[in-house]
């Protein structure tokens, strides 16, 4: 973690770029912010949520949190080092673990409505073939991102094996990935909650020295999050409901992301490494949109030649 944040910190002294993304002083110079004055800033719900657009709610206990999509973007953008533009349905963080510290964590939530997904292949299919199909996308994948100009990603292994829950139709596993030459191997905790138009997406990103606490804390956050009635699986009316093109193997192996493009995978990726990235960023105040603005520019500076 220290070879990666001094990697970070190199950069960011090349660019000039010395404080947070969240802590950049504007023009009148007034004083910035600390982590605890951003993290104030942050309005967190607790109790019951209901989801924008009302197709899920969340009955939060006491030992949970919640941020609106709004300020979890702030986050996500200014203080986590994430690219714009990502658009969820706000978060959830342990009520008693500072986001902003180094064991913070949270689960981003988002909404695929791309139509009522079959459960039909979940007792077919053999993950460890599935891992290995995995592993070679990702390989195929790091060509692109090195041209780019990032470190390679690639899949260890599975952090927990998928398994499905067919009589909630709630789906979960976890990954374990590995980045360039890191030691600091990113935890990959997902959920997959299957519904009448589509399928609910919940996304915990950690550290694998987290997983025992992030494997019980994810089956929690699985229990007290459901669609509202006529959402659910069981409302889904043949006559009238759209069919997604995919199955359960195909949400385990990310194929609906294939329908994206490179940037928005690529986006997906970045968002998997929240720890170093908010380590980074405040240790050494570079953001990934900063970068990622600097090679857009250097790109129309060689097509202008």
């Amino acid at each position: 973690m220290l070879k990666k944040l001094l990697e970070i910190a190199a950069v960011a002294f090349l660019f000039g770029a010395l404080t947070p993304a969240w802590a950049e002083q504007p023009h009148d110079e007034s004083p910035s912010m600390t982590a605890e004055q951003f993290l104030a800033t942050l309005k967190f719900q607790s109790g019951q949520i209901d989801l924008s657009g009302g197709i899920a709610v969340l009955d939060l206990p006491p030992t949970f949190r919640y941020l609106n999509p709004e300020d979890s973007e702030r986050l996500l953008v200014d203080a986590w080092g994430n690219p714009p533009g990502d658009k969820t349905l706000g978060m959830i963080f342990p009520a008693d673990v500072s986001p902003m510290s180094s064991d913070g964590w949270g689960v981003i939530i988002t909404y695929d409505k791309d139509g009522h997904v079959s459960d039909g292949d979940a007792d077919q299919i053999n993950y460890d073939d599935l891992l290995k199909d995995m592993q070679a996308g990702m390989e195929e994948a790091n060509v692109e991102r090195k041209k780019q100009g990032y470190d390679s990603l690639s899949l260890v292994g599975w952090a927990e094996t998928p398994s499905y829950d067919k009589a909630n139709h709630k789906l979960y596993w976890a990954k374990e990935l590995a980045s360039g030459a890191s030691q600091d191997h990113p935890l990959n905790y997902n959920i997959r909650i299957l519904g009448r138009e589509g399928v609910l997406v919940l996304n915990a990103v950690a550290g694998m020295s987290q997983i025992a606490t992030i494997k019980t804390e994810m089956q929690k956050v699985m229990a007290f999050t459901d669609f509202k009635a006529g959402n659910n699986y069981a409302d889904f009316n043949s006559n009238t409901d759209k069919v997604a093109g995919y199955g359960i193997a195909a949400l385990v192996a990310g194929g609906v992301a294939a329908k994206l493009g490179f940037f928005a995978k690529l986006f997906a990726m970045l968002l998997v490494f929240k720890k170093a990235l908010i380590l980074g960023v405040i240790a050494a105040g570079v953001g990934i949109k900063k970068l990622l603005g600097m090679k857009k520019k250097q790109a129309a500076a060689e097509t202008a030649e």
